[in-house]
């Protein structure tokens, strides 16, 4: 056969193949998020939960106040990320001790669906019911961290008993939030204190939820924001909830100004604290607002963190 015969062989064989219908076309199935993440941490099953996701505008006008939108935006830059927007990602994290199922944080609740409010969805996901949950732990009462807590007016987690930080609780529930811009998010925990009642437990730091779950003060986002430390077997993870809320932007430059912090000077204080010992222990730990899963670890660098997302390591 001539390499003349091979051209018009080949060009009829694709001619046949172009004249023939496409029965092999899949149809665009469009973008998932898986919904949970569930890693062993010696005798504990930590499972994180996504609540859902927030795309915002305009990251310069939260983080880093105090610097110009020039400085943020290089820092955004220089790590791959956009400079005109972000994402905000939620993570409710159940933690089963083998005797006790504890939820640590509602997320954003009903209200904010169809983007956020999924708690229920990925415990259901992820094999439990809120009958199941014993204790819930909140860190601090900001409404994406509580609005979870009730479902079509009566509480979401019946049987379960509540733990939160003293100094916390008392803030919100202070009547001096009256008359201040803190007013309508105290009102809201006003009105969950009621329904919860004699059911809640208030923590001082170094106090324990159970056994190996230890609260920690990280103060400054709220003014009794409580992050918690768990270990089991010799191994450790703390439950960093929104002592950072940027994996570059608070970790990298934990002294900036974020616009969520009540105490500025406070909130970057406890940055600093919290992940100079993550990064010095090698422990990694869960973000509220970290990408999903949230989980990663921190080494230092420069002014600040590096965010090393976990890959194996708390599944072995």
């Amino acid at each position: 056969m001539t390499r003349r015969d091979l051209l018009l062989t080949g060009a009829a064989g694709a001619a046949t193949a172009a004249a023939m219908p496409a029965f092999g076309a899949a149809p665009m199935m469009g973008a998932t998020r898986p919904g949970f993440r569930r890693m062993t941490l010696g005798n504990f099953e930590v499972t994180v939960l996504l609540d859902g996701f927030n795309p915002v505008e305009g990251p310069q006008g939260i983080f880093g106040q105090d610097q110009t939108v020039e400085t943020v935006e290089a820092l955004l830059t220089e790590n791959l990320l956009p400079t005109n927007a972000m994402e905000f990602t939620f993570h409710p994290v159940l933690v089963n001790t083998g005797t006790e199922l504890i939820l640590f944080d509602t997320g954003n609740g009903e209200g904010a669906r169809p983007a956020r409010g999924h708690l229920l969805e990925r415990m259901a996901e992820a094999g439990y019911s809120p009958d199941q949950v014993d204790k819930v732990v909140i860190t601090h009462w900001h409404g994406d961290h509580i609005n979870g807590m009730t479902e079509g007016g009566a509480l979401t987690f019946a049987n379960a008993e509540y733990v939160t930080g003293a100094t916390e609780f008392d803030f919100w529930t202070s009547d001096a939030r009256m008359g201040t811009p803190a007013e309508g998010n105290s009102n809201t925990v006003k009105g969950l204190a009621d329904m919860i009642g004699e059911r809640i437990t208030l923590l001082e730091p170094g106090q324990t939820v159970a056994s190996g779950i230890e609260a920690v003060g990280a103060f400054g986002h709220t003014p009794g924001h409580m992050v918690y430390h768990l270990e089991s077997e010799g191994r450790r993870l703390m439950l960093a909830a929104d002592t950072a809320n940027h994996f570059v932007l608070s970790l990298q430059r934990p002294d900036w100004e974020v616009r969520f912090d009540m105490d500025k000077a406070a909130a970057a204080a406890s940055r600093k604290e919290i992940f100079g010992m993550l990064a010095a222990d090698r422990v990694p730990f869960v973000g509220y607002h970290m990408p999903f899963p949230g989980v990663g670890f921190v080494e230092a660098r420069g002014e600040g963190f590096r965010y090393v997302p976990v890959s194996y390591q708390l599944s072995l």
